[in-house]
């Protein structure tokens, strides 16, 4: 399978840059499955019912998301109802929606779609080692679902680091978010599994990591409440990852950053490997 994942879509910029290109890419990268997180996408702080439904639309099979998931209350029931938009996994049992999914992608492969918090930094939530871990007992990668990969919303790249050693060999993908920087470090663990500290994000990089930065750096200057801060409108860059997976095991083949339009210097993978 070819898969794309793209990190945290931060404001209208953001959300217009992947709506517009997704389609090329799903042709150009002859992908199976797209995924992206959307909890910024909402000016910034959340995501709506209309938004998802605008990038289910462009090509999006799957929306993780993070801390900012209940931030628009009109997501809160659509969450019970999409199975196609998750909430982290390790919230307390009976709070509304879903943290994993089972989805249907191209040519009808399933793919098993995982969204854990983190807890370095972050309000905690459940231990995610565990409950990721009770999902696996259920689903064995390269029997059923085809392909399995894990958005691991967090700010520590110790975290990351550590569950993406945990579950290698067991996962086809382990991608951070949350930060808004995509790190240089795409690789292939031991066992198989792709994996990358963070995705980055879909959004303006002449920003404090999405947001005005005016009015961002003036928060740390002057230490003081001030102009509520607001996405940055600028042109975007689209940030994510592509995998490739082996159809006998569903374990990564290929892992490949992707950085598209902006700020950030290009690179986009190609469809076929290269010698």
């Amino acid at each position: 399978m070819k898969l794309l994942f793209l990190g945290d879509i931060v404001g209208r910029t953001g959300r217009d840059a992947v709506i517009a290109q997704l389609p090329a890419l799903r042709a150009q990268l002859d992908l199976d499955f797209v995924i992206v997180n959307g909890e910024n996408a909402a000016h910034g702080f959340g995501l709506s019912p209309v938004i998802a439904a605008e990038l289910h639309a462009a090509g999006v099979d799957c929306i993780t998301t993070g801390n900012h998931v209940w931030d628009k209350k009109e997501l809160i029931p659509h969450l019970d109802q999409d199975p196609r938009v998750l909430r982290p996994m390790n919230y307390p049992e009976g709070t509304p929606g879903r943290g994993f999914s089972v989805l249907e992608g191209r040519g009808g492969k399933r793919v098993l779609v995982i969204n854990l918090m983190a807890r370095l930094f972050m309000d905690p939530l459940d231990d995610p080692f565990a409950s990721i871990e009770r999902v696996l007992k259920t689903y064995r990668l390269g029997r059923d679902p085809a392909a399995i990969v894990l958005d691991f919303h967090g700010e520590a790249s110790s975290e990351k680091m550590a569950m993406g050693h945990w579950l290698d060999g067991r996962v086809s993908l382990v991608v951070g978010t949350h930060t808004h920087t995509p790190t240089a470090d795409t690789m292939i663990l031991p066992g198989g599994t792709a994996y990358q500290t963070d995705a980055g994000m879909c959004g303006d990089y002449d920003s404090v990591i999405g947001m005005g930065k005016v009015a961002a750096v003036t928060k740390f200057v002057r230490k003081m409440p001030g102009e509520r801060l607001a996405p940055a409108e600028g042109e975007a860059t689209i940030c994510g990852v592509f995998v490739e997976t082996d159809d006998a095991t569903g374990l990564a083949k290929r892992a490949e950053p992707l950085r598209l339009g902006g700020r950030l210097i290009a690179t986009v993978p190609s469809a076929t490997a290269t010698a």
